[in-house]
């Protein structure tokens, strides 16, 4: 990573408090994409089976990010303009809906302010050049990513792939490495969780993984570099293995039953975004 990223003065407040705001509001919208973009591949899946020997037999009603309107799921109530304002719209209702009083999951919020905090402190460390929009859409698609995999333990091609192709695309100037080592990053990414499939597979039958996480080790390293590939995998799977342990001590989380890999791998890519450089060098001075 340019050495200018990590010498560059902090960002300017202002600056920084808008782009907290706008993660306000594209938290708001994660949240759809969480919940709907599952769904809109199970209908994909429903539309093909449905076809083979027939004619196809498409869904009817639309169902995409955008229509139809989000609704209470339990009395159908549509949320207004007032009701969807991001944490203020849920402390104000006071977290149930403003029909039925079913209540709300805190999460939504939660990702909202996730997003939020985090759009402040990426504007803040890069500020708001290339540098800092780039960050923004690369913490976006893993939050995204991050809630999805832990929901249903799926990494949708539609966020791996764009945010793989996004990564070598923002570093033809070399903006956050450059470009020889994003393609390096993407293709050692991917085959290093590849061969680490099939090495587990072929020595106990079993999938340890799933496709999504080479794809998204893949995105990582065509951002961040091939360098950061090895901090990235022993940071999630030292944060993997604790929460694990932790699952199976203290939730009584059954040995077989699979945790998701994607949200560790998230977590450690925003971590090397933030600390790459001073984490790449600790480990090296550590061996």
């Amino acid at each position: 990573m340019p050495e200018s990223l990590w010498l560059a003065p902090p960002g300017n407040w202002l600056t920084a408090t808008a782009a907290a705001i706008f993660g306000l509001v594209i938290g708001s919208f994660l949240n759809v994409v969480i919940h709907r973009l599952p769904r809109m591949m199970q209908r994909e899946s429903d539309n093909y089976v449905a076809s083979e020997g027939s004619q196809p037999l498409p869904h009817t009603d639309r169902y995409d990010l955008m229509l139809p309107r989000s609704a209470c799921p339990h009395c159908g109530h549509q949320i207004t303009a007032l009701e969807n304002i991001p944490v203020l719209s849920y402390l104000l209702l006071r977290g149930k809906c403003a029909q039925c009083k079913t209540p709300i999951s805190i999460r939504y919020p939660l990702v909202e302010l996730l997003t939020g905090a985090l759009s402040f402190g990426l504007i803040w460390h890069f500020g708001s050049g290339m540098a800092g929009l780039g960050a923004l859409i690369f913490t976006y698609f893993l939050i995204a990513m991050t809630f999805i995999d832990a929901d249903t333990q799926l990494l949708p091609d539609d966020l791996t792939l764009p945010l793989l192709w996004g990564g070598l695309l923002i570093n033809l100037n070399g903006t956050f490495v450059p470009l020889q080592e994003a393609v390096i990053g993407a293709a050692a990414g991917y085959v290093a969780l590849w061969s680490v499939y099939w090495l587990f597979k072929l020595a106990t039958g079993k999938e340890g993984m799933g496709y999504g996480d080479f794809k998204l080790l893949a995105a990582l390293g065509a951002w961040l570099g091939w360098k950061m590939l090895t901090v990235i995998v022993l940071l999630s799977s030292l944060v993997g293995a604790a929460v694990g342990i932790a699952l199976i001590v203290f939730a009584r989380h059954g040995r077989n039953i699979p945790i998701p890999f994607g949200p560790y791998l998230a977590a450690a890519g925003l971590l090397a975004l933030f600390y790459g450089k001073p984490l790449l060098t600790l480990y090296l001075g550590s061996l």
